[in-house]
């Protein structure tokens, strides 16, 4: 299984969702059967690392972001990623754009994924506010990877049944 995040620029808001939706898989055991990734919608930070205030907040949770680099989604990326999760309703509707014929159904919003209730339907992005901003993120994400964590292992469960 293969999920991919997807904000503007892949500084801060989807590598950040990347390391914590890795960590909630690693945690259950489902690092050899799940991959995840992150990409930006836009090329303007290629190969820069997350923005610091996104490290910072990261490694207050116990999460390395230090490793990750900016990229660009790229078409190959729509069939190669089961799921193609956008951090917000502007970056979905570009995404549906944006994907080749036969791959609509894997790009999804992130929050309410699967139909989850919630208030929330897009992740803020932090970029130009204070490091609370980070903070309120990283809630949104942790929420969100939890109610991703059990839709992926249904279908983890579904696949060996």
């Amino acid at each position: 299984m293969r999920v991919l995040f997807v904000c503007l620029g892949n500084i801060c808001r989807s590598p950040t969702a990347e390391a914590v939706f890795r960590d909630l898989v690693l945690e259950r055991d489902h690092g050899d059967r799940v991959e995840v990734d992150s990409c930006g919608l836009l090329d303007y930070h290629e190969g820069n690392p997350p923005d610091a205030r996104a490290t910072a907040a990261a490694a207050g949770r116990g999460l390395d972001l230090t490793t990750q680099r900016a990229r660009q989604i790229e078409d190959a990326d729509f069939e190669q990623f089961d799921l193609v999760l956008a951090l917000d309703r502007e970056v979905l509707r570009s995404l549906r754009t944006l994907a080749p014929d036969g791959t609509l159904e894997r790009v999804q919003p992130f929050l309410g994924f699967g139909g989850a209730p919630g208030a929330a339907r897009d992740v803020p992005d932090p970029y130009y506010g204070g490091a609370q901003g980070f903070e309120d993120a990283l809630d949104l994400i942790e929420d969100g990877s939890r109610v991703l964590l059990a839709d992926v292992e249904a279908r983890l469960e579904a696949h060996d049944g």
